[in-house]
């Protein structure tokens, strides 16, 4: 009888552990985990949050893809490279930053000092990342064509690498890794993403997720939107949660969260003519086919919007 118990006692706890909500979310550098977990926003779960750590958007995207993650925090340019590439995605809520911390970097003794030196050199960055977006951009604002540089696709470890190897002269590349190799003194700035790209990153989810486990995926969007209005006010207590997270010195995360001041906007028509903007130049440099090209209102997800308010 006692066995027969226990064996009932299994059963019902292996069904219960198999009925659990659970939402998986990838994660860059730590950046929404730490975060969460430093705001104090993540108790009270009514679900279990399984998190993947990845060193860029383009292998989130492809554990995405994949069914491996539900749901992630991406920039708008791998974003939009996605999508056009058929991953079943939308962006679920915005976030706006400002652009110091993407930046085209070249050696700190590069004679190199404006884009137009850049003009047939090669530069290291993501295929289709935010690295990638900015080069673009600048090449544009320039007046150069998009084929006047070379690009080395490499993940962002490598592409350092390359740098200060001399392999590549230039090195287009995002948060932490700017501050990083800016507070080492290893780079200098030729041009960052103020004023030429949009700003935006996005919380994204999967379109099963969407239809599976959209009250999961609204309560994680409303817990990371508080997160963020709590690190605008001061970033010094995610900046040590980061830091003890991933390994870097308190300064990487000071310098990365002060200047960009994250901040929570909604799915508006700013957003998607912005995001619009990201389409188009992909188009204009021949990244996607014009046949291929998703409609920005197509791919951001509105109806979160409500969700995603700020919990007072």
């Amino acid at each position: 009888m006692r066995a027969l118990v226990l064996a009932i006692l299994t059963i019902l706890a292996t069904g219960v552990a198999q009925a659990e909500d659970v939402l998986r979310v990838g994660d860059q550098r730590g950046n929404a985990r730490a975060l969460m977990e430093a705001a104090g926003v993540l108790e009270g779960l009514t679900y279990r949050l399984e998190w993947s750590e990845f060193p860029a958007a383009a292998p989130l995207l492809e554990a995405l893809n994949a069914g491996a993650i539900d749901a992630g925090g991406v920039g708008d340019a791998p974003f939009t490279f996605a999508s056009a590439a058929g991953v079943p995605v939308k962006a679920i809520a915005a976030y706006r930053n400002r652009q110091d911390g993407l930046a085209i970097l070249v050696a700190k003794d590069s004679p190199f000092r404006s884009v137009t030196d850049l003009k047939g050199k090669r530069i290291a960055t993501n295929r289709g990342s935010i690295g990638h977006q900015v080069v673009l951009a600048a090449l544009e604002e320039a007046g150069l064509p998009f084929d006047s540089v070379t690009f080395n696709f490499l993940p962002p470890a490598d592409a350092k690498l390359a740098l200060t190897s001399g392999a590549v002269d230039a090195w287009a590349t995002w948060e932490p890794y700017t501050s990083t190799a800016e507070l080492a003194g290893l780079v200098r700035v030729v041009r960052d993403g103020n004023g030429i790209t949009p700003g935006l990153t996005f919380a994204v989810a999967s379109d099963s997720a969407i239809a599976k486990k959209r009250p999961l995926l609204a309560d994680f969007a409303q817990r990371l939107t508080k997160a963020r209005d709590w690190a605008l006010k001061d970033p010094a207590p995610y900046a040590v949660v980061w830091s003890k997270l991933i390994g870097l010195p308190e300064t990487v995360p000071l310098r990365w969260f002060g200047r960009a001041a994250y901040r929570a906007v909604p799915i508006d028509g700013t957003v998607i003519a912005d995001e619009q903007r990201n389409i188009d130049l992909y188009v204009r440099a021949g990244l996607i086919p014009k046949s291929r090209a998703p409609r920005a209102e197509a791919i951001l997800d509105a109806s979160f919007g409500q969700a995603a308010a700020v919990v007072q």
